[in-house]
Formats: structure tokens, sequence, C-alpha cells
């Protein structure tokens, strides 16, 4: 029924989310979903939320959430916005601000969501080039431009920036929106939240599907200026009033305010990603410096495509992109300590057969 489309949509390059798959029980490691339950707290807290409340519609601002978030971080109602998944907040930036005539920046190797807003929205994007160690060098990025994006830690890398390496960025680029993606800082890197109160350019997007394991809810958020605040609020007011539900926003809520469970998860989920790494490097992996809950690995010989197929065969999904300079590695996620010993068993297996 394409001749019904508009030209637009013609053009149109989709996201592809990792593999669900239906026709066995696999240990996902593919993407980066929790191995562990969201906080007690949130799972009590929806059942609370639900019964014959639900024939209500929900807060259009969503401020219990909003409430939370800014208790967490030690801000104002008026500095967070919410939204159906980071993705929906993603989506109203590069509306809201990055249609200013100049190109949108961002890594070249990025979450791949960027590439297609850009496309969807008609925003002009200039990717910029990691450097041949995949490291995110922020002074390539020239003043000239109609906004910045990019995540910390990078995905599908890992690799994570300072905080003073994106203030300096901050301090000679104020006069566009720099946009940090923290989708997995709770792993190991540094939020960059408290630096909103000094640059107003600044916004910090956050998700709960990730650290408070609650992919399932479609939750984010993000945190700056009031000024982009509102400009996020008008693009959401002219797109969906009610983005997220009752059960949505008082689980999300708790969790948020459960900070116990949040530090215990991401500690167990980091010490699972050291033993994946050494054990990975024992068998000749290249692995980068991961601050996700996630390792970017080499294997040995570099041919990720079929180490990727013999690991489905095993019964063992990871995420393989078959893209120009990343196509000879396996971005896998961090799962149970038993998780991980079996995919390192399955490694092990896959590289005796090899040998032999």
């Amino acid at each position: 029924m394409s001749r019904y489309w508009s030209p637009l949509v013609h053009t149109l390059d989709p996201y592809v989310p990792g593999e669900q798959p239906k026709d066995q029980r696999y240990i996902k490691l593919n993407t980066n979903e929790s191995p562990y339950p969201p906080s007690p707290q949130a799972l009590a807290a929806i059942p609370a939320a639900g019964g014959e409340l639900l024939r209500l519609y929900p807060d259009p601002n969503g401020d219990v959430l909003k409430d939370a978030v800014a208790g967490f971080f030690g801000v104002g109602r008026a500095n967070v916005f919410v939204g159906n998944g980071s993705d929906e907040v993603l989506a109203h930036v590069f509306q809201a601000f990055f249609r200013q005539g100049r190109p949108v920046l961002f890594p070249d190797i990025s979450y791949s969501f960027y590439p297609v807003y850009a496309g969807l929205y008609q925003v002009d994007a200039r990717l910029i080039p990691l450097r041949e160690d995949f490291r995110l060098a922020l002074e390539d990025y020239p003043p000239d431009n109609g906004g910045i994006i990019f995540p910390n830690p990078n995905a599908p890398t890992g690799m994570a920036l300072t905080r003073d390496e994106i203030e300096a960025l901050l301090q000679r680029n104020r006069d566009s929106v720099v946009v940090v993606d923290e989708a997995y800082v709770d792993f190991g890197a540094e939020t960059v939240v408290p630096l909103t109160a000094h640059y107003p350019n600044l916004l910090v997007v956050q998700t709960l599907s990730k650290s408070r394991a609650l992919a399932g809810l479609r939750v984010g958020f993000a945190v700056g200026d009031p000024a982009l605040i509102e400009g996020l609020e008008r693009v959401k007011n002219s797109f969906n009033s009610y983005p997220l539900g009752r059960l949505a926003l008082a689980a999300a809520a708790a969790a948020v305010a459960d900070r116990a469970h949040l530090e215990q998860l991401c500690s167990r989920v980091v010490q699972t990603r050291t033993v994946a790494q050494q054990g990975l490097e024992q068998l000749g992996f290249q692995v980068l410096p991961s601050r996700a809950n996630f390792v970017f690995a080499r294997p040995p010989g570099g041919d990720a495509g079929a180490f990727y197929q013999a690991l489905r065969n095993h019964g063992i999904l990871v995420r393989h992109f078959n893209k120009p300079r990343i196509r000879e590695y396996l971005r896998i996620t961090i799962g149970t300590d038993a998780d991980i010993a079996a995919l390192l068993a399955a490694c092990r297996a896959i590289l005796a057969r090899k040998a032999a």
C-alpha cells in the first residue's frame, strides 16, 4: 500500500530494535534490559494506583513523577519533563530545539535513533566521527551548530566522558542546546544534572528502563532550565497531553524514590560486568572500557557476525551491528552471574570448535 504514503515516509530508515524472538527461550543479552526486578516499592504502587480510578485520565502534567525526579536531583518541578520513555523525550527534543537551519551534531557511532529522528523531523544532521579508539572527543564538535546530542556513556561502545569534559564543551558552546542522553549513567558514569543550574542550554535525558528495571512501563524524563522544559511541554501538548498512564506514573515515582534499590541493582550489574570483561579478555576478546550495563567486544578474528550466530545456536542472544567500523564487535548486555557464566562457556566452546 506504499502508493498512499507521503513522500517523507518513502525516505525514512526506521530504527530497528533488538531481537525479541518467540521461537524458543534464550538467554537475552541483546537489549540491555535489567536482569533483576524493579523496586518492590514500584511493584506495590501499581495495584494501589489501579482499580476503578483507571476510568479517569491520568494527570497530564505527571506531577507525582516530576516531584520524585526533582527530589532525587535537588531541583525544582519546573526543571523536570516526563514522557513515554526517553525515546519520546528525545523525539520532542529534535522538534523543540534542533530545527535551527544549522546541523545538529552527534557521533557517527552512537544511539541509532538519532539519525532516525533527524530524518523523520527533517533536521539537518552532521555526524562527528569517534576517534580510532572509539573515544568521543568533544573538542571535535565545532561551535557553528544547531544543537549537539550524545549519550554518556555512549552506546554501543559503553565508553564514558567525565563531567569536566562535558563542562568544557558547555563553556565554549553557549548558543545552541546541548543534550546529554544518560540512559546508562547509573552504571558508573557521572551525571551532569548538577551543571543544569549553571548552563541554561544543557538538557539531560534519562530513562527508567535500565537501572530502574522498568523497560516495560516506558518512562523517561529530562532535567534542564525551565525555559527548555517549557519548550518540551509545548511540543508534548501539541502531540499527546497524556503520555503516561496512572500505573506508570505511580510505579515510576516510587522507583525514583527508592535510592537503596537503585544502588543495589547497579552494584550487582557492575560486579558482573567486571567478571564478563575479564572472562572475555582471557578468551582473546578485545573489550572496550564500559561504564554501562553492557560491554562492546571484538571476538578473536573479528568475525562478529558468525560469532553472533554461533551464540544464537547456543541459545544466547547478543547484538551485532553490521555497520562500518563496528561490524567486528558484539554488544553484550550484562545479565545475571549465571547468564554470564553461560555466555563464557558458550564462547569457550565456539572458540574450541574453531581451533579444532
